[in-house]
């Protein structure tokens, strides 16, 4: 038997994820005490790296509205494509089996018969 225990996908993304968290903590603190270094005081440091979190975050959120709109009309262009197709057979006469002046068969919406025949048949009525 194989006494190994085995990684799950789930642990190695969730491991993943905290070595990039980890590393954008600590970029953030380095960018702080770089700012603070150059005489901006630490409040201030603070308050501007929160305006390029929201920043990014309304830019973020810019994007993805933008997609959703794209999205939303397809989906709409689609389902009126879908749906054109549908109206032009519903509002158009369709060929039909009647009696006509050459007898039973196909006629089209002009009266004309489609389907071939012989007018000298006598099964031909």
């Amino acid at each position: 038997m194989d006494t190994t225990t085995r990684t799950s996908t789930a642990e190695r993304l969730g491991r993943t994820f905290g070595r990039g968290w980890r590393a954008y903590v600590r970029g953030e603190r380095r960018l702080s005490r770089w700012l603070t270094s150059k005489g901006v005081p630490p409040g201030g440091a603070a308050a501007l790296l929160w305006v390029v979190k929201l920043t990014v975050i309304g830019l973020l959120f810019y994007a993805a509205s933008w997609l959703a709109v794209f999205l939303l009309l397809g989906i709409a262009a689609a389902w009126m494509a879908g749906n054109s197709a549908g109206d032009d057979d519903r509002w158009a006469q369709q060929d039909e089996l009647r009696n006509g002046e050459a007898g039973f068969g196909l006629y089209s919406s002009s009266g004309q018969r489609l389907d071939p025949h012989d007018p000298h048949d006598p099964f031909n009525d």
